[in-house]
Order: C-alpha cells, then structure tokens, then sequence
C-alpha cells in the first residue's frame, strides 16, 4: 500500500482536516490545469469535486489499492474529466502536455481505469433508464441478491415467470447497452 493512502482513508472516513489538506495541497495545480485548458474556476472546482468522488467510490470497492502517488493519481483522473468534458463541449484544441511530477505510469494507469469503469456505469445507468419501469424493478430487485422466488412473490408472478421476465429484461438491457453509440469506446 502507497503512503499517500493516508488520503484514500480521508475521504472513505470524511476526515475534514485530511480532506482540507487535499484542497490546499492539489486544488491549485487542478485549476491552473483546467484554465490554461478553455476552463474557468467553476469547471476546476466541478473537475476536482467530481473526481474526489469517483476517487472516493472506487476505493470503496473491494481489492482497491492505490499504487502510486495520490496527487498523480489524481491529476490522471481530474485530467480525464475534463478531457471528457472538452469532448462533450466539442472542444477540440487542448494543449495537455506532459506536466513536472505527473509522470507515473502506475497513475496513469489507474486514472484511465477509474474513468473507463466510471463511463461504463453512466452507460448502464442510462440504458437501465430507458427501459420500462416494471424491468427496471424485476432487474433491480433480482440484483438486491434476494432470490428469485422472494422476487416472483413480491412481484405477484409465478417463479417461472418471474425467471423468464428477468431474462427477456436483462435482454433489452444489454441491447439499449449495445447501440449506444457510447458502447464501442468501452469494449
């Protein structure tokens, strides 16, 4: 485990003095970033709240292990924000340049990592929006880990139905998932 762990713990633990700390410290390399970058203030603030907590999620997730610096690992994922966000805002000149200090691989590495997992749950977010709301309960309750026939009986369906229910749901699903046009990116 890295040292700067110490930073991961703060934010799964809200630790307001460490937290702080984390804006004293690496909030100014991030705005100075983002505006040499078509941002203003506001974005770099959105940019590093947001990627605080895409930081904050992965790590509550089982096997995480920081690897490598938490200021490069946080400018990897800030980075790809905002790289994002050009993107979405049709911006095409950025002038990202290889920046003192931010030249581990290991972050590099798991900033690509988080913002590839963080798009593929948008997607599936969004796909699990569009289809019906009765498949977005059958889905959702199935996946709580109750059991298909505690399922079916909440559900009033038989257990057969339930099971084929489910699986013509999960079906649309995967095909709202498939055509999105986001879909090819993430394979």
């Amino acid at each position: 485990m890295h040292p700067d762990y110490k930073y991961i713990q703060a934010l799964l633990n809200n630790d307001f003095q460490v937290v702080e700390e984390i804006y004293r410290r690496f909030a100014n390399r991030i705005l100075q970033f983002v505006c040499a970058n078509h941002g203003n203030p506001a974005d770099a603030e959105d940019v590093f709240q947001d990627s605080l907590l895409m930081i904050t999620r992965q790590a509550e997730r089982p096997g995480f292990k920081l690897t490598c610096p938490f200021e490069a690992y946080l400018y990897m994922v800030c980075r790809g924000r905002w790289l994002n966000e050009l993107k979405r805002r049709k911006r095409s000149v950025v002038t990202f340049g290889p920046i003192e200090g931010f030249t581990e691989e290991a972050a590099e590495q798991m900033g690509e990592k988080l913002l590839q997992e963080e798009a593929r749950d948008q997607l599936f977010q969004s796909a699990l929006a569009e289809i019906s709301a009765a498949c977005r309960q059958i889905i959702q309750l199935a996946w709580t880990g109750i059991g298909m026939e505690a399922v079916a009986q909440q559900l009033g369906f038989s257990y057969a139905y339930a099971r084929k229910r489910k699986a013509e749901c999960i079906a649309t699903l995967i095909e709202r998932i498939k055509k999105s046009p986001e879909y090819q990116s993430l394979t």
